[in-house]
């Protein structure tokens, strides 16, 4: 994810650093709306039916430090279906059908589900009717039998999914001029269908979208089908890599596809507004060369496909939806924008399919290792492309990381979201704060160590999840040094540590002055 600047009449009046100065904004400026709070999780609250459940339904969750309630135990997902039929108009709900096919690691009497915004009509577990209830936004399931440990079960839920919570959200479905687009990072896939609603459950997706004639429907993976049946066409798609939920898209809209080959015949697809096409393609055209750049600092791509989704939508933010990342398509008709600033932040989002989608957080507090790199990486374009000196801009970090660290936590530790602030871990310290540590551990270990690194770790913990522990572990034995103290201070540290290599960098006082010189012992 990264937070879109607003410029001319959009801007607000809290203070960011503007295009062309080599800094890109950290904070959003859309303040939500909370009047009628209770009311309005009252109205989101899952319609269900409770059918002879042995005892009140509870929410669960695994225990995510940022987002206790996300995610639950007893089962591994490996695969969802899902059927959505969209009625022509985004503010209506829309009729689904999920199905999760999942390895029990417990023996379950109930399943938890991550669902909310939406009316369950049936559930069925294994073909068999069962009960079903709602509690906090977990949909709660009770078969009619225990399941036991080591089994193999699918759900199928018969729901709504209601995008007209959508402009009250963070996240789940975002209305467009012409239709839907998704959005789920990070708390937000269960407001679309019910889920395991946490990146440390990666699975494949199989997407079904039914829509009135005239439109387009794209959804993340590869094509498998357009079945035109009287007055609507059935898309369908699929995943051929495992994905966590928060990545899911399915775009619904007036929309051209358009079609082109990347490096080594990759096939792409970029999905704009039919009638901007033309306007946009010379923005489009850019990605094949983005991804040739990517892949000779990291590696192949590590995916089927690859595009670009451009929503006429105001979001606040780009998201690195697996295998089509979500623009908003002003980012690129605004003139305000340099356009290199543009160009980094297409590479910012394409980065993430290796930072983040391949290699997903263990938990969110593992988010640095998405956003961090993501940050590096469309530093590094903006660098060797633009002549913007990442130096420059990691000086500039450096000098604002310790108020980064004491308004939002350091980089491997962000402060949990307020209320109501779902996306509130999104802070300049695990962006540009994050991308500081990797800066300051290629002076460290030196460039051609942490070049080997970054191949290594993609390939190593490729469609899988992986933990900060993990990128400690693995820098070490690259480096062929213990950089666990070192890495210590700087992902978790209150204060920033000295720069290797720049003991004259120096922190900024809460006045804006100078503060005291680093001690010089570090290198």
């Amino acid at each position: 994810m990264l937070l879109t600047p607003r410029v001319g009449p959009r801007a607000c009046s809290e203070s960011r650093t503007q295009p062309g100065t080599g800094s890109r904004p950290h904070s959003r400026t859309r303040p939500r709306v909370l009047r009628h709070r209770k009311a309005a999780l009252l109205a989101s609250a899952v319609s269900v039916c409770l059918l002879a459940a042995t005892g009140p339904a509870e929410p669960l969750g695994i225990g995510d430090r940022l987002y206790p309630d996300l995610g639950n135990p007893g089962y591994d997902v490996a695969s969802y279906d899902l059927s959505f039929t969209y009625p022509g108009t985004n503010d209506k709900p829309l009729q689904a059908v999920t199905s999760i096919d999942a390895w029990t690691t417990a023996d379950l009497d109930r399943i938890n589900l991550d669902f909310t915004h939406g009316t369950v009509q049936s559930v069925e577990v294994d073909g068999r009717p069962a009960a079903f209830a709602s509690a906090g936004e977990d949909l709660v399931v009770t078969p009619d039998h225990g399941i036991a440990e080591g089994s193999w079960t699918r759900i199928t839920v018969k729901h709504t999914s209601d995008p007209v919570y959508a402009k009250d959200q963070d996240g789940g479905w975002v209305r467009t001029s012409d239709g839907l687009v998704m959005a789920n990072q990070a708390d937000a896939a269960h407001q679309v269908f019910p889920c395991n609603d946490h990146p440390s459950d990666k699975a494949m997706f199989t997407f079904h979208i039914t829509a009135p004639n005239g439109y387009t429907a794209v959804a993340n993976g590869l094509p498998a089908g357009a079945d035109r049946v009287g007055r609507a066409t059935t898309w369908t798609y699929r995943t051929q890599h495992p994905m966590a939920t928060e990545l899911a898209q399915v775009s619904i809209g007036r929309s051209a596809v358009l079609h082109r080959e990347g490096p080594h015949g990759l096939p792409m697809r970029d999905v704009v507004p039919s009638s901007d096409a033309k306007a946009l393609e010379p923005w489009l055209a850019k990605t094949p060369g983005q991804i040739a750049w990517l892949e000779s600092k990291v590696g192949t791509f590590p995916f089927e496909t690859y595009g670009v989704l451009m929503a006429q939508a105001s979001t606040g933010f780009e998201l690195e939806t697996q295998t089509l990342s979500l623009f908003e398509k002003n980012l690129f008709t605004e003139p305000a924008y340099p356009k290199w600033y543009i160009e980094s932040v297409m590479v910012h989002e394409l980065s993430h399919q290796w930072f983040g989608d391949s290699v997903s957080p263990a938990t969110w507090s593992d988010v640095w290792l998405n956003e961090g790199h993501a940050t590096w990486y469309e530093q590094l374009y903006a660098e060797e492309t633009a002549h913007r000196p990442m130096e420059k801009r990691m000086k500039a970090a450096y000098s604002a990381s310790d108020r980064w660290r004491e308004a939002g936590g350091p980089p491997a530790r962000p402060k949990v979201p307020a209320p109501g602030q779902k996306i509130g871990i999104f802070r300049p310290s695990v962006y540009d704060g994050a991308a500081l540590v990797l800066y300051a551990l290629r002076q460290k270990i030196g460039r051609p160590a942490f070049e080997r690194l970054e191949r290594i770790w993609v390939l190593e913990h490729r469609d899988s999840t992986a933990t900060t522990a993990d990128f400690v572990q693995l820098a070490s034995a690259v480096s062929g040094r213990d950089l666990s103290g070192f890495l210590k201070d700087w992902l978790y540290g209150e204060k920033t540590p000295p720069m290797p290599g720049h003991p004259e960098w120096k922190q900024l006082s809460p006045t804006g002055t100078a503060g005291p010189e680093a001690p010089r012992s570090a290198r």
